[in-house]
């Protein structure tokens, strides 16, 4: 089993909106926003429900980032 570093903490990743150019904010794990018991899920298990076919054997954790300017809002996947 893999960590998401963004997830544990461990860093940050510092995304710039593709729209206007302005720092996006880290929202959380795509997974989260699903219903309200999504976040106390098995993770590797909604990985498999999360509708990208590699984000399970890829090592990759989906999170969403929104810009504060533009308010776009986008899924970068961080490298477990």
């Amino acid at each position: 089993m893999t960590e998401c570093p963004v997830c544990n903490g461990f860093r940050e990743a510092y995304l710039l909106c593709t729209n206007c150019g302005e720092p996006m904010m880290e929202s959380g794990r795509l997974m989260d926003f699903y219903d309200d018991y999504s976040p106390y899920m098995e993770i590797d298990l909604m990985k498999m429900e999360d509708g990208y076919p590699d984000t399970n054997s890829g090592n990759k954790c989906p999170h969403v980032y929104r810009c504060p300017s533009c308010h776009l809002e986008e899924v970068f996947f961080i490298k477990e």
